[in-house]
C-alpha cells in the first residue's frame, strides 16, 4: 500500500443507512470499508440514522451483520422518530440529531471524516468538524443525491432522467420538495469537503454535467476476496442450470423486463435474490413460470455459492447505476455478467472484458444463448472478470487509492499528512 500510516487513525463515517439498518449496496460498501479499515488496526465510528430506516421499513432488519471490535455504531434515534428525518429532508440540517453527533465529534481526535449517503442527515452535516485535531473530509457519491432530489435520476417514475425537471419530478414521486435545494445551501456546504469521489467515471461525469459545484474524482468500489470462496464454493443450489439476478426488487432495477422474456430462454431457470417494495408485482408477473424462483434476501455468504454456480449474472437496471457492484461480486467468483448498456454498467464490463452489454431484448437473448451454449466462453469471460477484480476492485486496490486521496487532501489542506510524520 502506498504511504501506510505510521499509527492507527480515527475514522468517522456519517451516513443515513448502515447495516443492518439499510437497504441497498451503498450501505454494504460502507460496511466493507469500515471493516477493512478496522482490520488494518484503525478505529472506526459510524453514525447512521435508525429513524430514517424505520420511516421506510417499520419492522426489524431482515438480515444480521457481524460486528467488528474496532467498529462502533452510533444509532441516531429521536423520541420524535420519523419526524426527525422528515424535518431534515425539508430544512437540510440534522435537526433532532445534533446532540448525538456532537457527542461523537467530541469523543476523540478524528483524522478522517467520511460522508456517504447523507440525504437524511442533510447537507448541513458537511460543515461538522471534530473538537480535537485536524480531520480530512471526503465524500463518496454512492448515489446521485447531490444532483437529484430523488437520488436515482429516475424521471417521472418511468424513465432515466435526461433533461432535469426536478420540482415536477419530485411531486410526481410523491415526495415533499426540498426547498433548501433552491437556496445555494448545497454549494456552500460542499466547500467544506476536501475531496468528492465517485465509484465510476460515469457518475463523476454525471455530477459535472448536472452542474455540481465541486470536482468529483474516481474511486471504484470494492469487495473482499471473500476468502477465495470460488476455490471451495458451497453446494449448487439446484442441479438445473440457472442465470442469476441479485438486487433490490424495485422498478428501477429492471427485473420486470426479464420476466416476460424467460419463456424464450429454454433449459435454464432464473433465480432471484433480494427483496423490495416492488416484489409483490414481480411475483405476480412470474406466477405462470415455474422456472423463475424468488429466494428472498440473502447474505454474502449465501450469495457466494449462488454466484459461483450461475451460468451468468444478469443486471437489467433501467436507470443510471452509479457503479454495478453485482458485476464485481460475480467476477470475484469467476462468473460473467450480462448488463444493460446504461449508466456505469457498461464501464465495468468494458474495463474487465468479463461479459456482454445489451440494449434490446433480442441482444439480451443472444448474449444469454452465447454463454449458455458455450461452457468454454463462459469460463473465459469469468476468468477475465476475476483478473480485473483482483486488479481494480479488491480490498488492497481500493485501500491504496483511498489512502492516496486522503494523503493528497491532507497535504492540500494542512500542508502535510499528519499520520505520515516521523
Amino acid at each position: 500500500m502506498s504511504r501506510i500510516p505510521n499509527r492507527p487513525l480515527n475514522f468517522l463515517h456519517l451516513t443515513t443507512f448502515y447495516p443492518p439498518y439499510s437497504f441497498g449496496g451503498d450501505a454494504v460498501q460502507i460496511y466493507r470499508l469500515s471493516h477493512a479499515l478496522a482490520d488494518e488496526g484503525h478505529h472506526v465510528d459510524v453514525v447512521h440514522c435508525v429513524d430514517s430506516y424505520h420511516l421506510l421499513h417499520p419492522g426489524p432488519p431482515p438480515l444480521a451483520y457481524e460486528e467488528h471490535e474496532n467498529v462502533v455504531r452510533h444509532e441516531l434515534r429521536s423520541p420524535f422518530k420519523g419526524l426527525s428525518p422528515l424535518l431534515t429532508q425539508q430544512i437540510g440540517l440534522p435537526l433532532l440529531k445534533g446532540k448525538t453527533i456532537g457527542e461523537v465529534l467530541r469523543s476523540k481526535a478524528y483524522d478522517v471524516i467520511h460522508f456517504h449517503n447523507v440525504s437524511l442527515l442533510g447537507p448541513g452535516i458537511l460543515e461538522v468538524e471534530p473538537a480535537q485535531g485536524q480531520a480530512v473530509k471526503i465524500y463518496t457519491t454512492h448515489e446521485h443525491w447531490l444532483i437529484c432530489p430523488i437520488h436515482v435520476l429516475w424521471k417521472f417514475d418511468r424513465e432515466p432522467c435526461r433533461e432535469p425537471e426536478c420540482m415536477k419530478c419530485t411531486l410526481m414521486a410523491k415526495k415533499p420538495p426540498q426547498l433548501w435545494r433552491y437556496t445555494g445551501m448545497l454549494d456552500r456546504m460542499a466547500k467544506n469537503v476536501d475531496q468528492f469521489v465517485a465509484p465510476s467515471r460515469f457518475t463523476a461525469g454525471m455530477h459535472a454535467e448536472r452542474g455540481f459545484s465541486q470536482p468529483v474524482a474516481h474511486l471504484p468500489n470494492f469487495i473482499d476476496r471473500v476468502d477465495e470462496d470460488w476455490k471451495s464454493p458451497g453446494p449448487r443450489p439446484q442441479e438445473k442450470p440457472y442465470f442469476l439476478f441479485v438486487g433490490r426488487l424495485e422498478l428501477i432495477k429492471g427485473l420486470q423486463t426479464l420476466i416476460p422474456l424467460w419463456d424464450r430462454v429454454q433449459g435454464h431457470d432464473l433465480l432471484v435474490a433480494g427483496t423490495g417494495s416492488y416484489e409483490p408485482q414481480l411475483r405476480a408477473m412470474a406466477a405462470g413460470n415455474e422456472r423463475i424462483k424468488f429466494l428472498g434476501p440473502l447474505g454474502q455468504k449465501e450469495l457466494g455459492a449462488l454466484y459461483y454456480h450461475a451460468v451468468a449474472c444478469i443486471i437489467p437496471s433501467v436507470t443510471y447505476e452509479t457503479f454495478g457492484m453485482t458485476s464485481v461480486e460475480a467476477f470475484a467468483r469467476k462468473t460473467p455478467t450480462i448488463a444493460r448498456d446504461l449508466g456505469a454498467l457498461p464501464e465495468v464490463i468494458a474495463d474487465s472484458g468479463g461479459g456482454f452489454v445489451y440494449r434490446t431484448d433480442d441482444e439480451l437473448l443472444e448474449a444469454i444463448g452465447r454463454i449458455a451454449g458455450s461452457p468454454a466462453l463462459r469460463d473465459e469471460l469469468g476468468q477475465k472478470g476475476y483478473e480485473a477484480f483482483c486488479t481494480w476492485w479488491d480490498r488492497e486496490a481500493h485501500l491504496e487509492q483511498y489512502f492516496g486521496y486522503l494523503e493528497r487532501s491532507a497535504v492540500k489542506r494542512f500542508g502535510k499528512a499528519p499520520w505520515l510524520e516521523n
